[in-house]
C-alpha cells in the first residue's frame, strides 16, 4: 500500500511541473537500457517498504541538498510535503541538529545521509550503531540505499543539466546547502 501511495504521490508531483517536464527524459531516452535500469531501481525502492518512509523522505531531501540538485529538492519538496513533512522539517534541514522539529531518530537519519553524501562517506561507523538502535538491519539497509541513490539521481540530474520544474513553487521547499568545505566550481576555460 505505501508503495501505491508513494506512485500516486509522485506522479501528481509530476503533474504539477510547470515547465522543464522533459529534461531528464530527453536524456535518458538516448540510451534506453539506461532508462530501463533506472526505472527498475526507482521501482524497487518504491517496493520496499520496511523503512519509515517519512525517514526515506528526510534522507533523501538531506542529501540532495548536500549535492545541491535543485531538481531533486523541487520534486522532493514536494514528495516530503505529500508524505507528511512539515514545512517546519523541510526548511530547518540545513540546521537539523539544533531544530525542535526532529526527533532524535531523525536526526541521527539526517547525520547519516549527510555523513553519506559528504566526499569521501567517512566515520559511519557511529551513526550507524546509533541507528541500529532503532532500526532493524533490514530498514537500515533500505535506508543506506535510498540515500546513495538520492546521490546518484542529483549527480545524474547536474550532470545533464536537469533543471527544477516549479514542483513546489509557492510552498516550502529544501534549500541547497553550503558547506564551508566546497571545493571551487570547475571551468570550461
Amino acid at each position: 500500500m505505501r508503495a501505491l501511495t508513494r506512485m500516486r504521490h509522485t506522479l501528481a508531483a509530476l503533474g504539477n511541473a510547470k515547465r522543464h517536464r522533459s529534461d531528464l527524459g530527453g536524456w535518458l531516452i538516448r540510451r534506453p537500457q539506461l532508462l530501463v535500469a533506472t526505472g527498475v531501481y526507482e521501482s524497487m525502492l518504491l517496493l520496499s517498504n520496511r523503512l519509515d518512509p517519512r525517514l526515506k523522505d528526510l534522507a533523501e531531501l538531506k542529501a540532495a541538498g548536500m549535492v545541491n540538485c535543485e531538481f531533486c529538492l523541487d520534486i522532493g519538496s514536494a514528495l516530503a510535503r505529500s508524505g507528511g513533512l512539515t514545512e517546519q522539517q523541510i526548511v530547518d534541514l540545513p540546521r537539523y541538529r539544533t531544530s525542535a522539529a526532529y526527533t532524535d531518530v531523525e536526526k541521527s537519519v539526517l547525520a547519516f545521509a549527510e555523513a553519506m553524501s559528504a566526499t569521501p562517506a567517512v566515520d559511519l561507523d557511529d551513526l550507524r550503531a546509533d541507528l541500529l538502535r532503532h532500526l532493524s538491519k533490514a530498514q537500515l539497509t533500505e535506508l543506506a540505499t535510498a540515500v546513495a541513490w538520492e546521490n546518484q539521481r542529483a549527480r545524474l540530474n547536474q550532470g545533464l543539466g536537469v533543471r527544477p520544474t516549479g514542483i513546489s513553487e509557492g510552498a516550502a521547499c529544501a534549500m541547497p546547502e553550503r558547506r564551508d568545505d566546497e571545493s571551487p566550481r570547475y571551468s570550461s576555460r
